[in-house]
């Protein structure tokens, strides 16, 4: 059962709503400072997947970071301040470039593509769902985190929406569709995809099963018609029912 929350208001202030997300108290001058930064955004972490946001307490902050209360306001004005830089980290993770990508040269087909960059969204959302589970919670009422939310959503389309044109000028892709349209609908379809499936639980299914479904949508909806040798591909195992 989650705690009571003791001391904290279930709205962020006037004063913390109009603090930067990156703003610090005392920014860290040192590498000892840095560290016991870290820490606190680590322990914040943890205690905001165990127990929410609502009922998160910064004396359990500052426990799990083995410092004295007084340390995390050396660093951070509220709970809502380290919970918005968690939010915005977490959700830069989320369209962060493979690392793996530029060392060799491209081959991959669209549909290979769209494959890898749904399966490195879900695996990045389904890594961090608790915490994510929060995050969404929380974007409902906290300009900032919302803001966040929108931020990865708009990095998405910044990337999606000139590939979306490179397959119609290449003939692959519907010429008819608007690209900025069609890369805000379907950005839009995975991430709440990914909720309703990793947070809310929803319905359970193959991992990978779900990332070929989302592939064939995309495809579809984009009108690039079916991947090359699908067919001959062995089937996914059936959706798990619940």
């Amino acid at each position: 059962m989650a705690r009571q929350s003791q001391g904290t208001t279930h709205q962020p202030s006037e004063h913390t709503a109009a603090a930067p997300v990156d703003e610090t108290r005392n920014g860290p001058r040192s590498r000892k400072g840095m560290q016991t930064r870290a820490r606190l955004l680590d322990a914040a972490k943890v205690v905001f997947e165990r127990d929410g946001f609502l009922d998160a307490r910064i004396a359990d902050i500052a426990e799990a970071a083995q410092l004295a209360i007084g340390s995390f306001y050396h660093y951070f004005d509220s709970k809502e301040q380290i919970f918005r830089e968690i939010a915005q980290l977490q959700e830069a993770r989320l369209t962060a470039p493979d690392p793996s990508a530029g060392e060799q040269p491209n081959t991959d087909s669209p549909w290979d593509r769209i494959r890898e960059a749904n399966r490195r969204y879900l695996e990045r959302y389904r890594d961090e769902a608790a915490l994510m589970g929060v995050i969404e919670q929380v974007s409902r009422y906290d300009e900032h985190v919302n803001s966040a939310r929108f931020a990865t959503m708009k990095h998405f389309v910044e990337r999606a929406e000139p590939a979306i044109r490179r397959l119609q000028e290449q003939g692959l892709a519907d010429t008819r569709l608007d690209p900025q349209f069609a890369a805000d609908a379907l950005g839009a379809m995975v991430a709440r995809f990914a909720e309703l499936w990793l947070v809310q639980s929803f319905r359970e299914y193959d991992f990978e099963q779900a990332v070929d479904h989302l592939t064939i949508l995309w495809s579809n909806a984009l009108g690039m018609g079916p991947e090359p040798g699908a067919a001959d591909r062995p089937k996914r195992p059936a959706r798990k029912r619940t």
